[in-house]
């Protein structure tokens, strides 16, 4: 009972304590990868096929940090979700709903039965709402393999979305899981759901093709046209382009993929509004800058619901509590105002109960006026030269899951990701970054060298 009154009160104040007429609300959840395995009955060391066979000990009502989530936590999250903001203008979902399994564990079918569930459970809890949901690399047989071209499953995930979608977009969606319409049918206002699993570097189907599904051209004609009436425009998708912050050097996209969407946000800035993406289930964001070095425009990635710890090599407890997140926008130019991330603490759901609370408001954590590009650009300086934000901000890149102390290449990971979205200029921030901490260690090592020498002689 305290928790419903909590959020209710909650509810209250994202309403009525920072709102005006222009003022909107939209949720944003992704990566919910929900594991129907996950079994507390088992005897089995291990609760979910999702933990690749690691023990699972602390595994509880709401799951575990090595598997993804039970249905449990799936429901706790849309109960959260309508009890603190019952009626959002619109729900942006991003994907990926499938559990990390291999493939034979999985099949056509099963991948299309879990979109299916999932996009019943959102449908039943907001009936009313319009929900913009883009596919990500998991919701494929077999994963990461989405093809530049009609297939069955494009078809099928259109007709569970039917609801959802205009019927201009079922039919470019059902060629390449991409779409388009109007932000809630409002004359000025757009929204583009891209299908950048096209441009992974996992998938096979598209190494060799210059434009997959035709979509860049389609999305550069479609902000095109957005510029000659006035529109402003919201991007979704799933894989973002830059690299992941918790792996040097770790990039998704191929490369020629990177420099052109690059080039298409840079070419676009002025229409595009923000840019909203999952796939990292970390709570993170990316700069886009034009060549004289001003902030234009700003992706905001959104953690995972899924708490499941990443078996990517070299990243060590790359774990998260589940997140949701919450955005503030002008409604009329579609300004980015405020984000305010809501969390459940794993640990402490499982022990007692589970409690959504309030992580972090962008504005207050960070001191900046609203989430524009400029204030983005702002907030990464200060991650950049401040110890104080640099910790903060790390601290919720995890959603309070990871609460070590972000070292010197720590930092340089975080502030040349965040930083650089051109894998090229990323390798020169980090040669930078990384220089700039080394240098007395490469002055001993180049002293040694001189007293060597002077001894030969």
């Amino acid at each position: 009972m305290a928790c419903m009154w909590k959020c209710i009160l909650l509810s209250i104040f994202i309403v009525f304590g920072r709102s005006d007429a222009l003022t909107g609300y939209f949720w944003h959840i992704s990566d919910l990868h929900w594991d129907p395995s996950y079994d507390l009955s088992s005897s089995s060391q291990s609760k979910c096929a999702s933990s690749g066979g690691r023990p699972t000990p602390h595994a509880g009502r709401y799951g575990d940090y090595v598997c993804d989530s039970p249905w449990s936590l799936i429901n706790s999250s849309l109960t959260a979700m309508r009890e603190i903001l019952p009626d959002p203008d619109f729900i942006m979902w991003t994907g990926d709903d499938t559990p990390h399994v291999p493939d034979d564990q999985l099949g056509e079918q099963a991948v299309l039965r879990i979109i299916g569930n999932l996009t019943n459970i959102i449908r039943s809890t907001f009936p009313k709402t319009k929900v913009y949901s883009a596919m990500g690399n998991h919701d494929y047989h077999p994963k990461n393999q989405m093809p530049p071209a009609k297939s069955t499953i494009y078809e099928q995930t259109a007709n569970l979305w039917r609801d959802w979608l205009h019927t201009a977009s079922q039919e470019t969606f059902k060629t390449g899981g991409y779409y388009t319409e109007k932000l809630l049918n409002q004359t000025g206002l757009r929204v583009i759901v891209l299908n950048t699993n096209l441009y992974y570097d996992q998938n096979k189907l598209t190494e060799k093709v210059k434009d997959p599904a035709d979509q860049f051209s389609w999305a550069d004609k479609v902000l095109q046209d957005a510029a000659k009436n006035n529109e402003k425009v919201y991007l979704i998708g799933h894989v973002p382009p830059g690299l992941f912050e918790k792996k040097r050097d770790k990039g998704w996209f191929r490369k020629e993929f990177n420099k052109r969407y690059i080039e298409l946000i840079q070419k676009h800035s002025a229409v595009i509004m923000g840019q909203f993406f999952g796939h990292h289930h970390t709570d993170s964001f990316r700069m886009f800058y034009n060549s004289k070095g001003s902030p234009i425009s700003a992706m905001y990635l959104t953690p995972g619901v899924t708490p499941w710890i990443t078996t990517l090599p070299g990243v060590i407890d790359g774990g998260n509590n589940p997140g949701i997140r919450i955005f503030e926008y002008d409604t009329k130019t579609l300004l980015v105002k405020d984000i305010i991330t809501y969390y459940l603490n794993l640990t402490y759901a499982n022990i007692a109960r589970a409690r959504w609370e309030k992580e972090y408001r962008l504005t207050e954590a960070f001191r900046v006026p609203d989430a524009s590009p400029a204030s983005m650009h702002r907030v990464m300086e200060r991650i950049s030269s401040e110890k104080c934000s640099l910790q903060k901000y790390f601290e919720l890149n995890s959603v309070s899951y990871d609460l070590s102390e972000c070292h010197a290449d720590c930092r340089v990971d975080h502030v040349c990701a965040l930083r650089e979205v051109d894998y090229d200029a990323y390798e020169k921030c980090v040669l930078k970054e990384g220089g700039s901490s080394n240098a007395p260690v490469l002055f001993i090592l180049f002293l040694s060298l001189m007293l060597s020498l002077w001894s030969l002689n």
